[in-house]
């Protein structure tokens, strides 16, 4: 059983710890020396790119060649990527462990999946005429400083923009760091650039200088949290000041002969200063501590230590964590460590067990906690286990405890030891594992192509694993060698079932590899035909993506497909996808009705529906202001029908001829009366002729256009009527018949208000019973008369109703007449 307390080191009044992760890491053959190493944030992968300042072995063409290669932190090789695009000044990580790479010229490539697949964007800014000298990484984003001191940002890699920063003086710059946007007090990146004696702090707006003295400061690094920075002089002293230089923390009197070839923080409380193969550890007050290695090590710093990186070995250092030296540290008494050796003593069956539990039975709940806690930040499987036995031990005694943490820890400690393993080569500690969080974890390892692991831990953490699934397939199709019948039948079979399954991406993947029937194939598959046409569309299937969008019975995809095609195809190829696609086409129809009568008419005419084109024509005549353009349309639209033996044709036709004599007549009337008859229907026209007095014009419509006479005979009344022409109403009177009868007549003339005159209609409704007329002579005011009515037909219990309606000089002609009924009675 080791020690747990074996690789600690006091370095002032703190314990700092290195422990192995990995042993036999990478070949002695790499020359890690002549290598420049960048590492993703919580424990991720390993970037390697040989310095093009340094000789190396020559091994062979192979060896010759440029390439940089992604390994884990246990040296497995997880990708290889040839690279050609020129020298590299810039190689970091970002915090969702994409590779930045940063070329002389301000090309940056991103790769997103570890396995090469990268997006790809220009500094700008002169980059490419000046040169990009150098870079400084942070978790989202990086700063390029170019041979002229001209300093580019990207804040955010995800959504590049580049951004001149102010601009510094010309001068040399000795070294450089930056202090990330989360850190400052204006949320900007600020550049801090040792040149000549002093710091100048650079931000978008100014290059203020801090006016040192003490320079050059030949190496420069600030703290993960932004607070702190170390300066590194000329003359081997370290000064570690706040960020603000307002404050000097410490001092440090390194007494190399040869400056360090790297400085980095360790957490946030000490500093580490790297030469060959010697790593010195300044903590707080000035303490410092120094290992040895046999070989080249590189520093690699991660939010709560370094990770040190050998051809041997691959060791994490960091300051032990407060509980796990409460319950570690030599001689402590603190109650998680009484508990700890509580359970020690169970095992062994002493008695010395129970009398520990009741020395603190007071601060069980805290030993407990703390036991948790430690258990945590262990990265051996025992001390793993004896501290979990120990927080079950404590919590089983009390009577009131939550285990929802320890149920918590016991879970984190299961995925962590998983991702541990060399295989893996993840080796995140548990201040990691929270801040990365478990889904990010798992992408990590969808990355790696872990896919078992993946779903496992999906599975354990009860997270959906469908992009664990999609991932596999599509890598699947991407690379396996098997003809595309297997790849399909292999691909559905496993995602059988499987919830949440997107096979447009699967699709999209195998389109991308030139594999486009397999991705046709794929895309069978999926349920929803929104992921399905887009990606139907770009592989030019576009019958299949017009009926898969027809299908789904979403209109706005329709007509998304349609609006694609018709932008992409000759009219003629679009007209014939709609053919035997009724709905498709009538679509296409009601949109052009509205925005597009153009491509109306070439419809109607490609499907030969000449009159839905003649009835298009008629409807933009009816729109037109001036008469000839009007007659044009409608010369047009005759002419479409003109060969069709059709009989509703040949009515339309016969009507669009009316129509353009009509806005011959309109426009001549419009000319010799100075009135606006243009665009009244033929009615109208008659009707307005009528009541401005032009009667034989009228007439002369009616006979040209044949209307036939009850229309004619209601129309000349109303237009009588409207104008008051009593006179010619009166004369019409003495006509002996009338087509629409003359109960029209009695009625318009009354409803106009001449009763007098409408009662010379009464005599004439000699289809009428005498009480119907009896009723028309009452509503004229004539009640003698309608008594008269009702007398000829002997009809007295009507006149008797009618002598209470009568006036008093009315009255006694009424009762006359009642009274002779009664008398021959």
């Amino acid at each position: 059983m080791s020690n747990p307390t074996a690789n600690w080191e006091k370095v002032g009044d703190r314990f700092y710890r290195k422990v192995k992760l990995y042993d036999a890491v990478f070949d002695q053959e790499l020359e890690l020396e002549n290598h420049i190493i960048a590492g993703a944030p919580y424990g991720g992968a390993l970037a390697l790119y040989r310095d093009e300042a340094k000789l190396h072995s020559y091994r062979g063409t192979q060896t010759a060649k440029s390439s940089i290669d992604v390994y884990s932190c246990s040296g497995k090789l997880i990708r290889r990527i040839n690279w050609d695009k020129g020298s590299v000044r810039g190689l970091g990580w970002s915090e969702d462990e994409r590779l930045l790479v940063v070329t002389e010229d301000g090309t940056v490539r991103s790769y997103y999946d570890l396995q090469g697949d990268f997006t790809q964007f220009s500094l700008g800014h002169g980059a490419e005429e000046h040169k990009v000298k150098a870079c400084r990484f942070w978790p989202s984003g990086f700063v390029a400083i170019l041979s002229n001191n001209h300093l580019v940002a990207v804040t955010y890699h995800g959504d590049p923009r580049p951004k001149l920063l102010a601009l510094p003086p010309g001068h040399e710059v000795h070294s450089w760091a930056v202090i990330p946007p989360a850190y400052t007090l204006s949320r900007s990146v600020e550049v801090l650039l040792a040149i000549g004696q002093t710091i100048y702090v650079v931000d978008p707006s100014e290059a203020e200088d801090r006016v040192l003295s003490n320079g050059p400061f030949i190496d420069i690094s600030v703290s993960p949290n932004g607070l702190y920075v170390t300066l590194y002089t000329e003359d081997g002293m370290v000064w570690v000041i706040t960020s603000d230089f307002q404050q000097k923390i410490g001092e440090y009197e390194s007494k190399a002969k040869t400056p360090p070839k790297d400085v980095q923080w360790c957490g946030n409380d000490a500093v580490l200063l790297a030469w060959e193969d010697e790593v010195h550890l300044i903590g707080p007050s000035g303490a410092s501590l120094k290992f040895y290695f046999d070989g080249w090590v590189h520093l690699l710093p991660d939010v709560d230590g370094v990770r040190l990186v050998t051809n041997e070995v691959c060791e994490y250092l960091q300051k032990v964590p407060d509980c796990t030296e409460d319950v570690f540290k030599l001689g402590s008494t603190s109650p998680a460590s009484v508990l700890l050796d509580a359970v020690d003593q169970l095992e062994k069956q002493s008695p010395k067990a129970d009398e520990n539990i009741r020395l603190i039975r007071s601060n069980l709940p805290d030993a407990v906690g703390s036991c948790v806690q430690a258990a945590g930040h262990e990265f051996d499987v025992h001390w793993q286990k004896q501290l979990l036995k120990a927080a079950s031990f404590g919590k089983s005694i009390l009577d009131l405890y939550s285990s929802d943490d320890f149920v918590d820890m016991c879970e984190a400690i299961r995925i962590l030891n998983a991702v541990r393993d060399y295989k893996i080569g993840l080796p995140i500690s548990y201040d990691q594992y929270r801040r990365l969080g478990s889904e990010r974890l798992v992408e990590r390892l969808i990355n790696r192509h872990e896919y078992l692991l993946a779903i496992r831990l999906s599975e354990y953490l009860r997270l959906p694993a469908n992009k664990i699934h999609v991932h596999w397939a599509s890598q699947k199709v991407r690379n396996s060698a098997a003809d595309e019948e297997t790849i399909c039948d292999t691909v559905v079979r496993k995602l059988d079932g499987k919830p949440g399954i997107s096979f447009e991406v699967i699709a999209r993947a195998a389109y991308d590899e030139g594999r486009s029937h397999l991705a046709t194939q794929l895309l069978n598959h999926e349920t929803r035909a929104g992921k399905q046409v887009p990606l139907l569309l770009a592989m030019e299937e576009d019958e299949i993506a017009l009926d898969k969008a027809l299908e789904s019975g979403d209109t706005d995809l329709v007509f998304f497909v349609l609006l694609q095609l018709k932008k992409k195809l000759p009219l003629a190829s679009f007209f014939r996808l709609l053919t035997h696609r009724p709905v498709a086409t009538a679509l296409v129809e009601s949109s052009a009705r509205d925005q597009d009568k153009e491509l109306l008419k070439d419809l109607y005419y490609q499907d030969d529906r000449r009159l839905d084109g003649a009835n298009l024509l008629f409807s933009e005549a009816l729109n037109q202001t001036a008469p000839q353009t009007k007659v044009d349309k409608l010369k047009l639209a005759a002419k479409l029908l003109g060969d069709s033996k059709d009989a509703t044709s040949l009515l339309h036709a016969r009507a669009y001829a009316e129509a353009q004599a009509l806005i011959r007549v309109q426009a001549s009337l419009d000319h010799d009366l100075d009135a606006h008859y243009s665009g009244l229907s033929l009615h109208e026209t008659i009707l307005r002729l009528t009541e401005t007095g032009y009667g034989k014009r009228a007439a002369k419509l009616q006979a040209d256009f044949k209307v036939p006479e009850k229309t004619w005979w209601w129309l000349r009344l109303r237009g009588l009527v409207a104008k008051r022409g009593w006179g010619e109403i009166e004369e019409v009177s003495r006509q002996r018949r009338s087509p629409i009868g003359w109960e029209a007549f009695f009625g318009e003339v009354l409803g106009a208000g001449n009763p007098k005159l409408a009662g010379l209609f009464v005599p004439k409704c000699t289809g009428l019973s005498a009480q119907e007329r009896s009723e028309m002579w009452v509503k004229c005011g004539m009640v003698v008369k309608a008594a008269e009515e009702l007398a000829r037909v002997k009809d007295v219990d009507g006149l008797e109703d009618l002598r209470g309606k009568a006036k008093a000089s009315e009255v006694a002609d009424i009762e006359r007449m009642i009274e002779g009924f009664r008398s021959k009675r």
